[in-house]
């Protein structure tokens, strides 16, 4: 799972990577692959009351970290600017939409469809640079695209359903990562600034839930409380050691890490959820699996040229 903090206004491109930086991506790559067996512990709560614990209990997570960064001005500078507000808006909208989709597939038996998502969206990623950006694709990654268009159409047939799941995942997370690179601030400020921006209706939401009799925190378990005040640390600290990592390695690096993620969801699916593994996702993940072969190949050759 690739987080699109990559080229944030703080961070520039590194020309080597550094052991600091390693462990940082690694760090938070790993925490994003086992996030399924944490989601999966809390299955009976609503994706939606999950999701507003996620943005509720980053919030102190976040502030902390730019207290003790010493990096606060710059949001305040941020709500000064309503150009930055309204980019931060689309930005909070587009990953809180992706949080649902992806609590919700992995507690309703879909994570192997969320690690589809996440295994293509590089591929979406460069497609949004070429249409939206003006960007040239080279023939591998005109082939990449296309070989993971053809397992989605694979998946379509053979299910006799479009795999909604998997591509609303993609669509929301290049988006959000497009909007992303635009944010004018720096990527721990800009992860605050959008849990600040959706504090307020994540509240108002659980105000409502608590008037109803229908909130699983304090009127629910010990356990389902001190599991939805987790949510906040579940969230913040791999977006935070994330952030922090890809200031000190390189894009290609970072490019072939954003992998583990996805791979990890999808060995979690199968091994620990047993998920089905049908004769389409036979066919269809070796393909997205060569497509990103050859996207990382394109992608090194890049760097070199570069």
């Amino acid at each position: 799972m690739r987080n699109p903090d990559t080229l944030s206004a703080d961070h520039k491109p590194m020309s080597e990577d550094t052991p600091q930086g390693l462990g940082f991506a690694m760090g938070a790559y790993v925490l994003w692959g086992f996030l399924p067996l944490y989601m999966k512990a809390i299955a009976h709560i609503p994706a939606a009351e999950i999701v507003v614990h996620r943005i509720i209990w980053s919030v102190p997570v976040g502030a902390l970290v730019l207290i003790l960064l010493g990096r606060t001005q710059t949001l305040r500078e941020a709500f000064r600017s309503p150009r930055t507000l309204l980019m931060a808006c689309v930005t909070a909208g587009l990953i809180s939409l992706n949080w649902g989709i992806y609590i919700w597939a992995v507690n309703s038996g879909h994570a192997l469809d969320a690690s589809l998502g996440y295994y293509i969206n590089p591929l979406f990623s460069i497609l949004l640079a070429a249409v939206l950006l003006g960007e040239r694709l080279s023939k591998l990654q005109m082939a990449a695209i296309a070989l993971a268009t053809v397992a989605v159409a694979i998946l379509t047939i053979e299910s006799g359903k479009f795999p909604w799941v998997a591509l609303s995942l993609t669509l929301t997370f290049g988006l959000y990562a497009l909007a992303k690179k635009r944010l004018p601030i720096g990527p721990n400020q800009g992860f605050l600034l959008e849990v600040l921006i959706l504090l307020i209706p994540a509240l108002i939401y659980m105000g409502y839930l608590s008037a109803t009799g229908q909130t699983h925190f304090f009127q629910g378990t010990p356990y389902d409380t001190w599991m939805l005040f987790g949510c906040g640390l579940v969230t913040a600290v791999p977006l935070i050691l994330y952030a922090n990592g890809a200031k000190r390695l390189r894009l290609s690096t970072i490019g072939i890490l954003q992998y583990i993620a996805p791979t990890m969801i999808f060995l979690c699916a199968v091994l620990v959820f047993d998920e089905p593994f049908g004769r389409a996702r036979m066919i269809a993940f070796p393909m997205i699996w060569a497509a990103l072969v050859i996207y990382s190949i394109s992608l090194f050759r890049q760097m070199r040229r570069a």
